[in-house]
């Protein structure tokens, strides 16, 4: 694993090291994601049950109605980025989750971060929870489309299409050298123009109702609940 992780980030991060940094490695909501995760921190620790982690997108699913299982662990946090997760790895791993469901991204794609930088972080949060928590099995699901025709997008997620389909390409491509199984939820959320089915979104980002429905449904249709 460690020499995997070696080469891979060889390949992805070398190029950015020479090129002028033009991103920030914070969550959008600092003061929120620094209470939430000081609350995380003091919650009992159970293990073995499944873990939701990512941003808002996560943290905005009933997790426990939706699954109808009230031992789901939600560790999403609004405005997270791949670097908020990689700080808080030491929760998920001290929990040995039996199964851990990973959407992280777009905001770091908001802030300009290079793909290569993100595809770099996520498969860094796979090698440390594979880890911290050899049994757990691990599914990175692909960052959702946005919808540009909402007038209520910000302005900082328009523009990314090409930068998503990019990062989910790699996370699908490496998915088995890297030991984890990959979600693909874009290609279920799009719509004929290739954006984010209205019908699942209240803003060209985040979900409403029917999307967190159609995402329970899609993982239950691939058996990997």
């Amino acid at each position: 694993m460690k020499s995997s992780l070696l080469l891979l980030s060889l390949f992805f991060f070398a190029p950015v090291s020479a090129q002028t940094k033009t991103y920030d490695t914070l969550p959008n909501l600092p003061e929120h994601y620094t209470t939430l995760y000081e609350k995380f921190k003091k919650q009992p620790i159970v293990k073995g049950k499944i873990i939701m982690l990512g941003n808002s997108i996560t943290e905005g699913g009933n997790w426990k109605s939706l699954l109808k299982d009230t031992t789901v662990i939600n560790r999403g946090i609004s405005g997270d980025v791949t670097f908020g997760v990689l700080n808080r790895i030491k929760d998920i791993t001290d929990r040995k989750p039996g199964k851990l469901f990973i959407l992280i991204g777009i905001n770091d794609l908001s802030r300009n971060t290079p793909d290569e930088v993100i595809i770099e972080n996520i498969f860094n949060i796979v090698g440390k929870i594979r880890s911290g928590s050899a049994q757990t099995e691990i599914y990175v699901q692909s960052i959702l489309p946005t919808n540009e025709t909402f007038k209520n997008l910000n302005k900082n997620f328009a523009g990314k299409a090409e930068h998503i389909i990019t990062i989910n390409g790699q996370l699908k491509k490496y998915a088995g050298k890297m030991k984890y199984t990959f979600v693909d939820l874009f290609a279920e959320f799009i719509d004929a123009e290739g954006q984010m089915d209205a019908k699942y979104a209240v803003d060209g980002l985040h979900l409403n109702p029917a999307g967190y429905a159609h995402w329970v449904e899609l993982l239950k249709k691939g058996k990997y609940l």
